[in-house]
């Protein structure tokens, strides 16, 4: 297997100095607008001396671990930078809201934080809220950059970048990754048909197969209705002899399914993307059917480099826990906010819009160093390039592969 290069972050080339934690929400609103003007006048900070900065994803239901990890990885970097002195001198205020993986909430939770006064957005988390929100941001001229959202439309508009790689390109390279390591001869794929996070990275992994050396030999859908027996899908993979089922999918169906392949007797390995992190944490699952356990991520807390194992260590101390990637992405969301910020010296007295001009630009001539990459660059489609990078979950912890 591939040997990768360590993560050097040139967010923790500063010190980290890990302020008293306020809780989501908890700074100072005065100068929240007033509910009554329009979206023009709130999306403006007249005067301002603070880069407001919001962030939406789910923080309860059954995303919640991807939002609560987002949350606290811009928390840490905003408490970071603003002990450092913020950006150019001005601090940064952060407010976080709870949309449920929900679109509908998602929108209300941004018109929430334009009341707020917000003037850049970190979010949303997952797909389908981040393409509801992206048609207001458009609206707005807003910027926005998600941590973790795949889909292709997430980001269909000029204002919105992300940090993750989009569905066609964790299906690719998972493909690519497979194949080019020997990992799999016969290959079954269990999908969400109803999910387009989970059906546009099958669709670009079948694409890609037909360029590698194995075979699919089995691929079974199922929908958010029909999403806890998973017993017709793991036989069907059974009886095509696939010794390696490709997950695209979240944590949680992935766990059930782990847990019923194992009660067949059928021990197949077991390959996944980002949505997979988050397995070992689930409720009244037995982490270790997961041992052996494959999936595409650019971030591991068990990477032995110092960027990371002081983001690692500042993280636990902060939060009581192990960082997972969503955390480590939000992380280099914020960072490569203020890149590019510094780049464009943009101000917090500029208007909402104008300083999405000034970013929309400033970031695709920023490169960045960061815990979920090395050389970060972003083209006008708001895509970041970057290496893919594989993890296995060892003894109970993602192990760098």
């Amino acid at each position: 297997m591939k040997k990768f290069t360590k993560f050097v972050s040139l967010a923790l080339a500063s010190v980290l100095v890990i302020s008293s934690f306020a809780g989501c929400g908890s700074k100072e609103e005065s100068t929240a607008t007033n509910d009554s003007q329009d979206a023009a006048e709130t999306s403006e900070s007249t005067g301002a001396d603070t880069f407001k900065i919001g962030g939406i994803g789910p923080v309860t239901g059954g995303a919640a671990a991807y939002g609560t990890a987002v949350k606290n990885g811009i928390q840490l970097a905003v408490d970071e930078i603003n002990a450092a002195g913020g950006i150019n001198g001005k601090q940064i205020e952060y407010k976080f809201e709870d949309d449920e993986h929900n679109a509908e909430k998602a929108v209300n939770a941004y018109n929430t934080l334009k009341d707020w006064g917000m003037q850049l957005l970190i979010g949303t988390v997952t797909s389908a809220p981040c393409t509801a929100v992206v048609e207001k941001t458009k609206e707005d001229n807003m910027f926005q950059l998600t941590p973790s959202a795949t889909a292709v439309e997430s980001i269909q508009y000029d204002n919105a970048f992300r940090i993750c790689f989009s569905d066609p390109n964790q299906g690719t390279e998972s493909a690519k990754y497979i194949g080019e390591n020997g990992l799999a001869e016969k290959i079954a794929v269990i999908y969400d048909s109803s999910d387009v996070y989970s059906s546009g990275i099958y669709a670009n992994f079948a694409a890609e197969a037909e360029n590698q050396p194995f075979e699919i030999v089995a691929a079974e859908a199922f929908t958010a209705d029909s999403k806890t027996d998973f017993t017709v899908q793991l036989q069907k993979a059974k009886d095509a002899n696939a010794d390696m089922i490709f997950l695209p999918i979240y944590y949680q169906e992935a766990s059930l399914i782990l847990t019923q392949a194992d009660k067949m007797g059928y021990k197949p390995s077991f390959f996944g993307c980002d949505g997979l992190d988050g397995i070992l944490g689930v409720e009244n699952f037995d982490a270790a059917l997961a041992e052996g356990a494959m999936l595409l991520t650019p971030f591991t807390a068990g990477a032995e480099d110092d960027a990371t194992q002081a983001f690692v260590t500042a993280y636990e101390e902060a939060f009581g826990e192990t960082p997972i990637q969503f955390a480590a992405d939000a992380y280099d969301c914020v960072y490569a906010i203020k890149a590019a910020i510094e780049s464009a010296n943009v101000t917090p007295d500029m208007s909402v819009s104008d300083i999405c001009d000034a970013l929309k630009t400033a970031m695709t001539e920023i490169t960045m160093d960061g815990l979920t990459g090395s050389g970060i660059t972003w083209s006008a489609d708001g895509e970041p390039s970057k290496e893919a990078k594989a993890v296995v979950i060892e003894n109970g912890e993602y192990k760098v592969m």
